[in-house]
């Protein structure tokens, strides 16, 4: 049977016909952006033969796969580098993450910053010398042969699921049905330079890498994340379709840098960690503890209007509890360990003569939310029920992903569980939805989009019908507000899909805030009932819902959200007066106390200072209005404001100064 010469393709949506053996490299010759293909929704590489009725999409090296390929094949150049700098290390994994990528390296010393430039300039003779990516099918005894120095690689082969134990990223071919390997070839002679055990896709070449790539950091990293297995060597690194586009994300950093919540909370004062309270565990200063009061304060105020109704619940509880709610099933490696109290023994014999109970810090407020609903009959008259808690929790962060307020192990949630029936759900669902994003403007978050988070198959509680109607009226609610909605496969709590609110900041950056849950499972687990109009018990649907997520999270994000010069009402000190002089420090005092008499945060810088230090000083603690008094503006009953960016309005009257920081301070503004 003779084999046709030409067939046809769907090429980025039109049919095309094509000579018989062409490859991705021949259909996109003309598109120098095109670095790899989808077929049939699967990347492939470009030197891909294609075949009749293939469904053919280009992908360009700035599109989001194919920047992914760009780093995870600038990730084997480095790898190669570090190879051969280092003859003896051994390979991890080096997977492309969020704007760049890492590799890891089982060597004898840690990588220093000399390091890193020298294997820069290897990487780009690399680049340089035009290697091609080659793609080959092998056998696992072929793979263990090509491998046989590597024995991360080896582990990895011998393991069933060895593509999922290393992570996604890690792009290994195993037990998927084939292995896979690619070669870094010399153009000229075909000679196979280096190889790594691969699923890829890849750039068509190193070149396509060009000099848009930096290395960033280095680290110490377990093998597969796992602090039972060796201690490795990390090297992160960032790669760019151009060196504008690097150099606009080194700006970037720079400016997350100067952002850093970290830093800036020790500049202005605000919070600490102290070694001596262990990791995870944030202290707020007295001007910290204000900006914390205000947020909180105008939360309550919004929540009181909204209809929420205030609890509060202890710290600590029987184990018992969360055998109940499933959290020791599904949520033990996230709490703390228990302490085992109530025991008594005989003091003689050392005989146990009452057991004791196991008392866990609590990790989050629902459980005993649901202890509260059902503490009395309920009626549906009562319901929507919405209970609200400022409630302390905590929970056992590795400490490897501790990050300032970002990532604690005792932190405040602003927690709302509404108890509702199945005809108030959608509803309850929506407005939820809206004074979530609400709310959040008011702090000055308002680019948002929304994500729907669904079942992890392997860990959940309850039906697959229920779940089903569940997810479906998320998505509906979620449909409906018009933002924006990513799937998050797998990335729901064990007894419910989650809405959640992500926020871009000022610079970009995208973060979880607000989330939504709609549980069916915990009215059931803890029996809550209510009684309906027609007298029968009916099982409440439950809607668990965050707004910060954490106050300690929230005040980080905002922290760096404002560069640290927060909108006047929640700056902790609104208003500074600067006499030019001692003689008119009095006069500045009157003007003070006028402002404190209708409830703003300023004081009077008396300090010894000269004049032009004091207004730097407030520049620098970020002060939202700066008044100046003179001789003139004493004579007038007038003040000079000065702005955070340097204005100045001269000659401005006590009382329409003081008016004007009022009504900026009660309306919020930014």
């Amino acid at each position: 049977m003779s084999v046709p010469e030409k067939f046809t393709l769907i090429v980025d949506g039109e049919e095309t016909t094509v000579d018989t053996g062409t490859t991705g490299a021949q259909l996109f010759f003309d598109r120098r952006d095109v670095v790899v293909m989808r077929v049939d929704s699967v990347l492939k590489d470009l030197d891909t033969p294609l075949e009749q009725g293939d469904v053919v999409e280009s992908v360009t090296i700035e599109s989001e796969d194919g920047l992914n390929v760009l780093r995870h094949s600038t990730a084997h150049v480095m790898a190669q580098a570090v190879q051969q700098l280092r003859p003896d290390a051994k390979l991890g994994i080096g997977p492309y993450i969020k704007d760049g990528f890492y590799f890891d390296f089982d060597v004898a010393e840690p990588f220093t910053p000399e390091d890193l430039k020298t294997l820069e300039k290897m990487m780009q003779k690399i680049i340089n010398s035009n290697q091609k990516f080659v793609r080959r099918v092998v056998s696992e005894d072929e793979a263990r042969e090509a491998m046989a120095n590597e024995p991360y690689k080896l582990e990895l082969l011998g393991t069933k699921d060895g593509a999922e134990e290393a992570g996604e990223g890690a792009n290994i071919e195993v037990g998927a049905g084939e292995i896979t390997i690619y070669d870094n070839v010399d153009r000229k002679s075909g000679d196979v330079i280096w190889c790594d055990l691969c699923r890829g896709p890849h750039l068509p070449n190193t070149k396509l890498i060009s000099n848009a790539f930096a290395l960033t950091r280095s680290a110490a990293a377990y093998w597969l994340g796992n602090q039972k297995n060796q201690m490795l060597q990390r090297i992160y690194g960032t790669a760019w379709p151009t060196k504008d586009a690097l150099k606009a994300y080194q700006e970037r950093l720079a400016e997350a840098e100067r952002r850093d919540h970290r830093k800036l909370g020790t500049e202005l004062d605000l919070f600490s960690f102290p070694d001596e309270l262990g990791s995870g565990l944030p202290v707020f200063h007295p001007k910290g503890g204000i900006i914390r009061k205000a947020m909180e304060d105008y939360s309550r105020q919004r929540h009181t209007e909204a209809g929420y109704e205030f609890v509060y619940t202890p710290h600590i509880t029987k184990g018992h509890l969360y055998e109940v709610s499933g959290h020791l099933d599904w949520y033990r490696d996230g709490m703390f360990p228990p302490m085992h109290v109530d025991e008594v023994t005989d003091p003689e014999t050392g005989e146990v003569t009452k057991p004791g109970q196991d008392y866990y810090l609590k990790p989050m407020n629902c459980p005993m939310h649901n202890l509260i609903f059902r503490s009395r009959g309920r009626s549906y008259r009562e319901l929507p029920l919405r209970l609200f808690e400022f409630g302390s929790v905590y929970r056992y962060e590795k400490s490897g992903v501790i990050h300032g307020l970002t990532r604690v192990r005792g932190m405040t949630q602003d927690d709302a569980h509404i108890y509702c029936t199945r005809e108030q759900m959608k509803d309850e669902l929506t407005n939820t939805l809206n004074f979530v994003l609400d709310l959040l403007k008011d702090y000055g978050l308002d680019d948002f989009y929304l994500e729907l988070s669904t079942k992890d198959p392997e860990k959940y509680v309850g039906s697959d019908e229920v779940w089903e109607e569940a997810t479906r009226t998320l998505a509906e609610v979620a449909e409906a507000s018009g933002l924006d909605l990513v799937p998050d496969p797998a990335g729901a709590a064990f007894y419910g899909p989650k809405i959640s609110v992500q926020a871009r900041d000022a610079i970009g950056r995208t973060w979880q805030m607000s989330t939504i849950q709609l549980d069916f499972n915990l009215p059931e687990r803890f029996e809550l009932e209510y009684q309906a109009a027609d007298g029968t018990r009916q099982r409440p649907v439950m809607i668990h819902r965050a707004l910060f997520g954490s106050v300690e999270r929230f005040m980080g994000v905002l922290t760096e959200h404002y560069a640290g010069a927060f909108p006047a009402w929640l700056s902790p000190v609104q208003v500074v007066g600067i006499p030019v002089a001692e003689a008119f420090n009095d006069y500045m005092f009157d003007v003070v106390d006028k402002l404190k008499a209708q409830g703003i945060r300023a004081q009077v810088d008396t300090g010894t200072d000269r004049f032009p230090k004091k207004i730097r000083t407030a520049s620098k603690d970020k002060i939202p209005f700066v008044l100046i008094a003179g001789g003139d503006d004493a004579e007038a009953g007038a003040v000079s404001f000065r702005f955070r960016d340097g204005s100045q309005d001269n000659g401005v009257p006590v009382d329409e100064a003081v008016k004007r920081i009022v009504e900026a301070v009660r309306n919020r503004d930014k």
